[in-house]
């Protein structure tokens, strides 16, 4: 009987220590699994942030090369906006100065070849033709002035002109009739009426041309 129980108990015993090695060994691998499992779960997770920072970097590089290509394109329209406009303006300024100071120019040219002029002899007729050919070239550069001017001035600066100049003809018309009356009755009178006409017209011209051509 006794021995039956010791057989028994060393049975037991060694099921006992079977049934614990297997749970060692199924606890080992277990843990074996989870290890595996998180470390799998790592490189997977960091290879999802390395491609994550890599389109990151790229989509930053491309926004980066965008922007710039951006502001060069920018630049080059601004700068391509603003070198007519400039040019436009800097040549619509000097059209009108050039203008000017051509006709500033014609009247010297003018004046130059009208003080050049002498009578082909000494009688009072030769003188009458210098004078009134004198005449006749500065009336018609007035003339030509005042056609300028109506194009130029506005509406008003020109009804403002016309009324002037209507002024002066009365003007020169009444200085160079006095002026020839001390000559009355003789062959200079008309010789020197001409000769202011011709002399206030020359000034009209400069005046004109000075003061309100742009």
């Amino acid at each position: 009987m006794k021995n039956n129980r010791k057989i028994l108990i060393g049975i037991l015993t060694v099921v006992f220590a079977i049934l614990l090695a297997a749970c060692g060994k199924s606890s080992e691998e277990s843990d074996a699994k989870l290890e595996n499992q998180s470390q799998n779960n790592n490189i997977s997770q960091n290879t999802t942030d390395d491609s994550s920072n890599e389109d990151s970097t790229e989509n930053t590089s491309n926004t980066d090369k965008t922007d710039t290509e951006n502001n060069d394109t920018n630049e080059k329209m601004d700068s391509s906006n603003n070198v007519p406009a400039k040019a436009e303006d800097s040549s619509t300024h000097n059209a009108t100065v050039s203008l000017k100071d051509e006709y500033l120019n014609k009247l010297n040219e003018t004046k130059k070849e009208m003080d050049e002029m002498k009578p082909t002899d000494s009688s009072t007729f030769a003188a009458k033709k210098v004078e009134g050919d004198r005449f006749d070239v500065w009336d018609g550069l007035l003339n030509e002035v005042y056609g300028i001017l109506k194009e130029q001035l506005s509406t008003e600066e020109m009804d403002q002109l016309k009324i002037e100049q209507r002024n002066w003809i009365k003007y020169r018309d009444n200085t160079a009739l006095e002026a020839s009356q001390k000559y009355k009755g003789g062959t200079q009178e008309h010789l020197e009426y001409v000769a202011v006409l011709a002399n206030l017209t020359e000034e009209r011209c400069y005046k004109l041309v000075e003061g309100y051509m742009k």
